[in-house]
Formats: C-alpha cells, sequence, structure tokens
C-alpha cells in the first residue's frame, strides 16, 4: 500500500502532518537570515548585491523566501476545511467555538510577537480564519468570486508598491540598530511595543494573500490533492509551481531590492503550489517504514505550533547579544553559518519532537492550547 490511501482520514492526516513539517522547518530557512543578522530584521531586509557573496547569500535566501510560509497558510486552509467537516459531522453550529479557536491563536501570536519574534503570522492567521470561516461554507461560485477579489487587492497593492519602489517613491529601508547584537531583551521587547506599526504591517498587508490562500487550500483538499487517484491535479499544481513560479522568482531575486514585494509576495505562493503537489507524490512513492527523515518531519508537523514558536526562541538566544552572541562572532563566515544554524536548529527539534511525542499526545503549546479551548465547555 501507499503513503497515501484514498479511504482512511489517519493516512491523509499523515501526508498532513509531514507537509506541515516541512513548511514549519522551511519558515525557520527564512527566518534565520533574520535572526543571524548582527543588525536587526531591518538590516536582514536590506539586501544589496554588492559582492559575489551577497550573489550567493541571495540565491540561498531564495530557497526558502516566502515559499514555505505561503505552504504553511495553505495548510492553514485545509485545517480550517476540516474543523468545518468535523463541525458538520457532529451536528454543531458553524463557526461556532471555532471563534474561540481564532481567539486563542490571536493571543499565542500576540504573545509569540512580544516575547520572541517580530515577524509573528500567527496573528495575522487568526484574523484571516476569522474571515474564511464564514466563506467556508458558502457555494463555490461565492468562494471564487472571494478568492478573485483577494487576489485582485494583494496584487494591486504589491504592484503599486513596486512601481513606487522602481521610481523611488516607495522605500523599504530600515535604520540597522546595535539593539540586537548589544542591547537587553527587554529592550527588543519594549522595540516592539514601541514600533508595532512597522514590525506588524506584514501581518496586516497579507491578509487578502492569506484569505486567498486558505481558500485555496481548502479548495484543493476538496478536489482530492492528497488521493491517490488525483496525480493529474498534481502534476497540475507542480507543472503552475515550478514550471512558471521558479523561473519568475529567480529573475526578480537578482532584479534588485525594487522588485522585493513581487519576489516575496506575488511568486513564492505560486511555488508551495508545486510544493503542495510535489511532497504527496513524493509519499506515493514510498514503501515499507519511514525513515529517520520523514520520521522527523511527520514528529516536527505533529508539534507544529510549539516547533514554530520554540524554534524561534532557539535562534534568538543563539544569535542575539543577550543570549550567546552567535550571529556577531560569525558574521564574518556569512553565509556558510547560517546554513549550519537552521540545520543544527532542525536536526534538534525534529529528534526532540520525536522524543516528546513518545511520553505525550502532544506537543507542549498544542497541550496547553487545547486545555484553553476547552475550558470555557467545562
Amino acid at each position: 500500500m501507499t503513503a497515501l490511501h484514498q479511504a482512511p482520514a489517519t493516512t491523509r492526516i499523515a501526508a498532513l502532518d509531514v507537509i506541515r513539517g516541512v513548511a514549519i522547518l522551511g519558515t525557520l530557512g527564512t527566518n534565520i537570515w533574520i535572526f543571524t543578522n548582527p543588525q536587526g530584521p531591518a538590516a536582514a531586509l536590506n539586501v544589496t548585491l554588492d559582492s559575489g557573496v551577497a550573489h550567493v547569500e541571495a540565491a540561498l535566501r531564495w530557497l526558502a523566501n516566502g515559499k514555505f510560509l505561503a505552504l504553511l497558510t495553505l495548510l492553514f486552509g485545509i485545517g480550517l476545511e476540516l474543523q468545518y467537516r468535523s463541525a458538520r459531522r457532529r451536528g454543531g453550529r458553524w463557526p461556532g467555538w471555532y471563534l474561540w479557536r481564532a481567539g486563542l491563536l490571536f493571543t499565542e501570536g500576540l504573545l509569540h510577537y512580544v516575547l520572541i519574534f517580530e515577524y509573528d503570522v500567527l496573528m495575522s492567521y487568526a484574523v484571516t480564519s476569522v474571515l474564511v470561516a464564514h466563506l467556508i461554507g458558502r457555494s463555490d461560485r461565492a468562494q471564487r468570486g472571494w478568492m478573485i477579489a483577494m487576489g485582485t487587492v494583494h496584487v494591486a497593492f504589491i504592484g503599486l508598491t513596486t512601481v513606487g519602489m522602481l521610481h523611488g517613491n516607495v522605500s523599504m529601508d530600515m535604520p540597522p540598530t546595535d539593539r540586537y547584537s548589544h542591547g537587553s531583551y527587554l529592550e527588543q521587547v519594549s522595540a516592539r511595543l514601541t514600533e508595532w506599526g512597522a514590525f506588524r504591517a506584514e501581518a496586516i498587508f497579507v491578509i487578502p494573500l492569506s484569505t486567498l490562500l486558505f481558500l485555496a487550500g481548502a479548495r484543493l483538499y476538496r478536489a482530492g490533492v492528497f488521493d491517490v487517484d488525483r496525480q493529474q491535479l498534481r502534476n497540475r499544481l507542480m507543472l503552475f509551481g515550478f514550471g512558471i513560479g521558479v523561473p519568475l522568482n529567480l529573475v526578480t531575486t537578482f532584479a534588485g531590492p525594487s522588485w522585493f514585494m513581487v519576489d516575496r509576495y506575488i511568486l513564492p505562493p505560486l511555488i508551495a503550489l508545486g510544493l503542495l503537489g510535489l511532497i504527496p507524490t513524493v509519499l506515493t512513492t514510498m514503501r515499507g517504514e519511514p525513515g529517520v527523515l520523514r520520521r522527523g518531519l511527520t514528529s516536527v508537523g505533529r508539534t507544529a505550533l510549539s516547533c514554530y514558536v520554540f524554534q524561534n526562541l532557539v535562534a534568538a538566544i543563539l544569535c542575539y547579544g543577550w543570549g550567546l552572541g552567535l550571529a556577531t562572532r560569525f558574521d564574518w563566515a556569512r553565509p556558510w553559518w547560517v546554513l549550519l544554524a537552521w540545520a543544527a536548529i532542525c536536526a534538534s527539534f525534529m529528534t526532540l519532537s520525536a522524543w516528546w511525542l513518545r511520553r505525550f499526545e502532544r506537543g507542549p503549546l498544542e497541550a496547553a492550547w487545547n486545555w484553553a479551548y476547552r475550558l470555557p465547555q467545562r
């Protein structure tokens, strides 16, 4: 039997766990460049192609930039679809208690933002999920209309911003700071509170894109993207994502900083669709017991919330001045030490999550989240 059977729900969930694990570790592949920049998140976004090493770093950044975040967004849409189906099977109200789930997710994201990381995505996902929860049960026509509308708003915003950047009227530059190399932890927390507008801008303007991808993920799940007999659908996704998205994204990566918005927010979601087709395709070819890599990815996928938050915390401890300060110590070894840091954190979390799940049913944050979700129902 293949890794993805058509009938049993458990195998579909297993496939989702693998893809979710890939997405979680892939988002770290983007975030690690932020953590390892001695001048902080602002400087990490100001990439200039002024040397051979800079070109190498740009190529390495391209591998993850925006793609796995978009894949994670598609998976959130699939998760919302599963919650909707579960509620309908139970005969419960919808969105009903799902809105409480969204509130908990927003709270989790808020704490993650304030205490750990400037570019948290959970708050944005929580807001998006409230909107999509009211759309998920509507007709196909209504959902397509919303997808077209949200896609149009997103492309228009990115297009206008890019035109402004090309003409010098809009700039993404932010002044670098030594807050991350020499400042205290409390100084960083204070900066996240006082510079809320700058750090949370992305979480706001990606809501139309997130809405589009949530709905796309739900519709692809309904279309059977994980079913054995839907390989043609997966092939189309791979052709679209890798045949169109990859070449165009390579062009924008090296086209200069004025194309930053297109490079991160337009083309990576296309490649994410290709990944959503590729990973299940690879899984269908596997025989026998899962290997170490697949078991590790599955474990990360089953503890996705914990791994997402704690991998950012570990990266902060390793890189920032109030921790081990490795970003400053190894700045001379960029970009290669960044890859080693990413690989070491990934290997650690695959190992730790597998160890944890041998002893507990859920990850630590998943368990706390589940307790909080059930608390009002007692």
